[in-house]
């Protein structure tokens, strides 16, 4: 009791690698509950940034990696692996991976106006209008204007699409059996691989990036 209370610091060290001069280790004390404020480091453009202070150049890498160094092709080759794997599965459903994924979220989250779709898939309006056509000649949904804007088109899942739903839970059984591979494992992948999408890269990209998916 009245014992005077102290503030506690804490001292971080950030280390970029291949980084030359001073600024190889960057050592920053800042009050414990601004820490995860205050440290905010990227690399962008040639540049390691802290906050909006360009602390130096980055250096080039001492050798040119090989192929399969490349972090890009590793996960460029897992995605052409994934969609070659899935789309035998995919053909029991009569639909493409693309037209897919448009099923699932409108599994989840019912009639959606073309411009959600587009982003919650992070497609442009040029790829996904000539697949919901295709979908919706296959009577899978149905789209249909706003009537209090006609400029707004709502997609929605016919009674068909509605039944896909049970019939995909079944093959996505059948699915997680042929990888062979534990499932915690395949969503601790899932985990990382969501939070390098969310986090790579400066903020400024990530946020272009979504309104340009967005209607003029």
């Amino acid at each position: 009791m009245g014992a005077k209370q102290t503030s506690t610091r804490q001292s971080i060290s950030v280390r970029f690698p291949r980084c030359s001069g001073i600024a190889r280790e960057l050592t920053f004390k800042r009050h414990r509950n601004n820490i995860a404020r205050n440290l905010i480091g990227r690399i962008y453009m040639g540049r390691i940034y802290m906050g909006r202070n360009i602390v130096q150049r980055a250096a080039p890498l001492a050798e040119m990696p090989a192929l399969d160094s490349h972090l890009c092709f590793a996960l460029y080759a897992a995605s052409n692996h994934m969609t070659r794997l899935f789309v035998p599965f995919l053909q029991k459903l009569g639909v493409t991976y693309p037209q897919y994924l448009v099923l699932v979220v409108l599994w989840e989250r019912g009639s959606q106006g073309v411009g959600d779709l587009a982003s919650a898939l992070g497609m442009d309006f040029g790829t996904l209008s000539p697949m919901l056509k295709r979908l919706e000649r296959k009577g899978i949904v149905a789209r249909r204007r706003n009537p209090a804007d006609e400029r707004r088109v709502a997609v929605s899942l016919t009674p068909k699409g509605v039944s896909l739903r049970k019939r995909t839970r079944q093959m996505l059984g059948e699915f997680y059996c042929f990888l062979n591979l534990p499932v915690d494992e395949l969503f601790d992948l899932k985990d990382r691989l969501r939070r390098f999408v969310q986090t790579a890269g400066p903020a400024e990209s990530r946020t272009a990036s979504r309104r340009e998916l967005e209607p003029a």
